[in-house]
């Protein structure tokens, strides 16, 4: 007996088939899959680690199949040195050893005219009897007070010159072009000047010395306050620090590797100028000795004379280097 209150279940027995109907399938509210969804793999269940995690952290299936399909990558080694050089102690006395063995033997081998050029052995004997004389030390005495009071009035003058051109804008704008214009000069064309002005005794020489050690602590001292980031400088302002604490804990160690510089760039001129300004009417210094040897001759007395110079300059730059590691151990 057919069912009249149902008429879906009559249809579907007289159409003989398990399909349903538009209106059964709109009735039920069920959606049909596509292909694509079809096509498309089920996910796994997430675990509970998986599920405490935000949306953004899980993997997706694409990023799954990356991951799968890319091969470990190999272990890249460190190259990142920084062009750091490091120190060979010995690499200084091996060069120093190689160059006298090799003077000595074309000297004794009569390579070398022992005229034009001594041997070191004779250069050590020579500076040998100027210690046993004691003609030594009055020479190093003097040229040592020379240098020391040049170089200390010079580098005062010129950082307190540095300074005010590197912070101030009327002392840059006054003094700058002054220091450009100047420092080209030849101080040794200007001693003949300075002797005219101070007399040929002491005063003359040293300063030529002033003189030739104020221009380049000057141009350092600027060029390392410049470059102090102006940054830190507001800082300190805007925390209420005074100009000489702005001076003291931010521009002085900021600028502290450029004025280092200047110092080997003026120690060295100062020996320049030494010798030069000793040559000119001064009794006893290096530079009185290595004058004399030449009128005489005396290849040897001059090339000790030479070598004393060259010694001053290897304990100037020993000195700053200690200097340096001392002021900026904060680097």
């Amino acid at each position: 007996m057919p069912d009249h209150k149902n008429p879906l279940r009559t249809q579907k027995g007289l159409n003989g088939s398990n399909q349903a109907s538009p209106r059964d399938a709109t009735l039920s509210g069920s959606k049909q899959p596509t292909k694509t969804e079809t096509a498309l793999p089920t996910s796994e269940p997430l675990t509970p680690t998986e599920r405490a995690l935000p949306d953004s952290k899980h993997p997706s299936q694409t990023e799954t199949a990356i991951s799968a399909s890319t091969p470990p990558s190999e272990t890249v080694p460190f190259r990142g040195t920084g062009f750091e050089p490091g120190e060979l102690r010995a690499a200084p006395w091996i060069v120093f050893t190689a160059v006298f063995l090799l003077w000595e033997a074309g000297s004794r081998t009569g390579v070398i005219n022992p005229m034009m050029l001594p041997s070191p052995s004779q250069v050590g004997e020579s500076l040998w009897s100027l210690v046993e004389s004691g003609e030594l030390w009055r020479h190093i005495a003097a040229s040592l007070y020379r240098m020391i009071m040049g170089w200390s009035l010079g580098t005062f003058f010129g950082l307190l010159t540095g300074l005010a051109v590197g912070m101030f804008t009327l002392p840059r704008a006054a003094g700058l072009p002054l220091v450009n214009a100047l420092f080209p000069i030849p101080k040794i064309a200007l001693l003949p000047l300075f002797i005219i002005w101070f007399g040929i005794g002491e005063p003359s020489k040293v300063a030529t010395i002033t003189f030739g050690v104020f221009f380049p602590t000057v141009i350092n001292t600027y060029c390392g306050v410049d470059n102090v980031p102006r940054s830190l400088i507001r800082m300190g302002q805007s925390f209420g620090l005074s100009r000489i604490a702005i001076v003291r804990r931010i521009v002085l160690p900021g600028a502290m590797p450029g004025i280092l510089a200047g110092f080997r760039i003026s120690a060295s001129i100062a020996i320049i100028l030494l010798v030069a300004a000793e040559m000119i009417g001064a009794e006893f210094g290096i530079g009185a000795l290595i004058l004399s040897a030449g009128n005489l001759m005396q290849t040897d007395l001059l090339l000790a004379g030479v070598l004393l110079l060259s010694l001053l300059g290897l304990s100037i730059g020993w000195l700053i280097t200690r200097i340096e590691r001392w002021v900026l151990r904060w680097r």
